[in-house]
């Protein structure tokens, strides 16, 4: 595919590294000196992370040798070792604290910080694989020269990449790379190839503007392990779901000890036979989640026990209820001790309205302790309340409540999110800001009005009424806006737009617009986004290089448009 775009790429080379699974990390360097650092984020805004970066040993303060640009930004992936993580996890298990699920989190959670001296003892590590010049230039032809000059300037940079003339070469050493990756001190997930002369890659492009064509990522088949499962417990959710999980016997995967799995739920236990007391096959799915794959059914001694559902909530002892067409039972006590938990942290959470250093731990302790019973008290907390509890010191106190005060500043679309309105992520949660623009219009809004709004069906538009229905929802949105809370989206849709209620595609890459930008643009005009084609597509909207997506749009007779032709449409007519 991409010798139809650039014939040179057959003879350009390629070049295979390590796929690291870390967080990335952008470094910008002046006169040689590093002056911020920040997370990649969405690839355009990242957080400004420079006092936890200047902690990690592979960070260059200053640069040594020659020969780097003016002004240049580095871009990296941090991660943490695997005995580096198992030393934080055995520290957090005899706190008492909760252990992380990955080194990536781990390491993701330790650049995000507030205190950089923490930072600092979790011991990262970070690979140095790009550079792009904001003013000067970089003297490497190739990817391979510009590892080596990184490497000179006082970066580390991964030591198993390899050189090939063709792409089929690169391909035949995967396997042999495949075996490597359970004997590496980090964790990593695959290997990325790429086209070794740079000059090409501004020629092959970016497709998104987040994937290039010049690299390819080749992801392996997760390890499996074999163990016994021992138990089967619920946690509750904080949309009230009853989620089985299975309790195993400790076994190791991928360089991290797993004594829990999910199981998802009782249709899909019935469905693998699995049962209490198996001998199970156990996955890290995308090296994250522990998943049980499927029982092993000739070890079974007869001592097994099938699961069953329970009728009453294990956290609140209300009796549990199962929605018609959906796989999960729920408990409907929205005062559930359970739920209340889940529902802080999820408040909290980076996508919501991201309250730093409000974790499981505070969010337990802040309950337990009934400083607060839900999240608009978090509202009105003080450092004083915070440092008359346990492990709270002045600082720590004073951190969170700035952090709890700065989010009160978010979109309306982070509250909705937030909220833990069922069926609400936080696309949906981002449709309805636009078009809605404040959270009044959207509580006053009826069934069919949020049932015509595209890429919101009928299952959602009911979630939304009901919880605005429910009277102690409605009293906990007042609370929270008496708080301070912002209640509007900056960037509303108008019901007017001059896309308004049509739906677009987009395919290939158009000649000066990012996907994403175009996708903001026509839902900034009342548009909405689909990802396929189907009968109800108003219009597709092909740049070059078009794929599957032109070929069906022609085939049931939708109009295809140019970059051109959408700009024209986006105008106000006159």
């Amino acid at each position: 595919r991409n010798a139809r775009i650039v014939t040179e790429v057959k003879t350009a080379g390629y070049i295979t590294e390590i796929k690291i699974d870390g967080a990335a990390v952008s470094l910008t360097y002046e006169q040689g000196r590093l002056t911020t650092g920040a997370t990649r984020g969405n690839g355009v805004i990242g957080e400004a992370i420079t006092a936890n970066l200047r902690t990690i040993a592979d960070v260059p303060l200053a640069l040594t040798g020659d020969g780097w640009p003016a002004v240049m930004e580095v871009r990296g992936e941090v991660y943490m070792p695997y005995e580096a993580f198992k030393r934080v996890n055995a520290d957090r298990e005899r706190d008492g604290d909760p252990i992380y699920a990955n080194p990536r989190n781990a390491a993701a959670g330790a650049l995000r910080q507030l205190d950089p001296s923490i930072t600092r003892r979790r011991r990262l590590r970070m690979f140095a694989f790009a550079v792009e010049a904001v003013e000067g230039h970089v003297s490497a032809k190739t990817h391979a020269d510009l590892l080596d000059l990184l490497g000179r300037w006082g970066f580390q940079v991964e030591s198993h990449r390899r050189r090939f003339g063709t792409l089929a070469d690169a391909q035949a050493t995967i396997p042999e790379l495949e075996t490597l990756i359970p004997q590496l001190p980090f964790q990593a997930d695959g290997v990325v190839i790429k086209v070794n002369q740079i000059a090409l890659h501004a020629e092959l492009g970016v497709v998104g503007g987040r994937e290039p064509r010049w690299a390819l990522a080749r992801k392996f088949a997760p390890e499996v392990a074999v163990t016994r499962l021992n138990d089967i417990l619920i946690n509750v959710g904080r949309t009230g779901a009853l989620n089985p999980y299975a309790v195993l016997e400790p076994v190791e995967i991928s360089g991290v000890t797993v004594r829990a799995a999910t199981l998802h739920n009782e249709d899909l236990i019935a469905q693998k036979d699995i049962r209490i007391g198996d001998w199970v096959e156990v996955i890290r799915a995308g090296e994250v989640i522990p998943q049980v794959v499927r029982p092993l059914v000739d070890r079974r001694d007869g001592g097994e026990r099938e699961f069953r559902m329970p009728a009453r909530c294990p956290a609140c002892d209300t009796a549990v209820e199962r929605i018609a067409d959906e796989a999960m039972r729920y408990c409907p006590n929205a005062s559930c001790t359970g739920r209340i938990l889940e529902s802080v942290v999820h408040f909290a959470s980076r996508d919501a309205l991201d309250i730093r250093g409000l974790g499981y731990e505070r969010a337990r302790q802040l309950l337990d302790t009934r400083t607060i019973v839900d999240v608009a008290d978090l509202y009105t907390l003080t450092i004083a309340q915070l440092t008359a509890l346990e492990r709270f010191a002045e600082q720590s106190a004073g951190q969170l409540v700035a952090a709890i005060d700065e989010s009160r500043r978010r979109p309306l679309s982070s509250l909705l999110f937030g909220l833990g309105i069922r069926h609400v992520g936080k696309t949906v949660a981002l449709l309805l800001s636009r078009r809605f623009g404040s959270m009044e219009s959207l509580m006053g809004a009826d069934l069919d009005t949020i049932n015509t709004i595209p890429g919101v069906g009928g299952a959602i538009a009911e979630a939304v009424v009901a919880f605005f229905h429910e009277t102690r929802n409605r009293a906990l949105v007042r609370r929270l806006q008496d708080a301070g809370v912002s209640m509007v989206e900056p960037r509303t849709t108008a019901a007017g737009g001059t896309l308004a209620g049509k739906t677009y595609v987009l395919t290939g890459t158009l000649p000066t617009l990012s996907r994403s930008q175009a996708g903001e643009l026509i839902e900034q005009a009342g548009g909405h986004l689909a990802g396929s084609v189907s009968k109800r597509t108003d219009a597709v909207v092909a740049g070059a290089d078009a794929g599957g997506k032109l070929e069906k749009a022609r085939a049931l007779g939708v109009e295809v448009i140019d970059e051109a032709e959408l700009l024209r449409r986006l105008r106000p007519a006159s």
